[in-house]
C-alpha cells in the first residue's frame, strides 16, 4: 500500500502546474561527474528483466524517459565523452 501512496504523490507532482515548463540549468561539473551521471541514468533506465520497475519510473511517460536519455547524450557530447562512453558500454557487455 505504501507504494501506491508514493505513486499517487509522484503522479500529483508530475501533473502540477509548471512542471512542463523548460528551465535553464547552468552548472559546471568535471568530466568525471558527467561520465558517472550518464552511467547512473543509463543504469536506472535500463530494463530490469523480470524485476518490477522502481518508483517513479513506473508512471513516467515515455517522452520524459526519452528526454532524459537525450539529456545524457547532450551532456556526454558537451564534455567530449561520447566515444569514451560508448567504448565503456561495449566493454561492459
Amino acid at each position: 500500500m505504501a507504494m501506491n501512496v508514493l505513486e499517487k504523490v509522484y503522479e500529483t507532482l508530475l501533473c502540477s502546474p509548471g512542471m512542463n515548463e523548460a528551465v535553464k540549468v547552468d552548472v559546471k561539473i568535471n568530466r568525471k561527474v558527467v561520465l558517472l551521471l550518464s552511467s547512473v541514468i543509463e543504469t536506472g533506465l535500463a530494463p530490469q528483466g523480470d524485476k518490477e520497475v522502481p518508483g517513479l519510473l513506473q508512471i513516467v511517460p515515455k517522452e520524459a524517459v526519452e528526454e532524459l536519455r537525450q539529456f545524457t547524450e547532450d551532456c556526454l557530447k558537451k564534455a567530449g565523452l561520447t566515444e569514451l562512453s560508448e567504448k565503456m558500454r561495449s566493454l561492459a557487455k
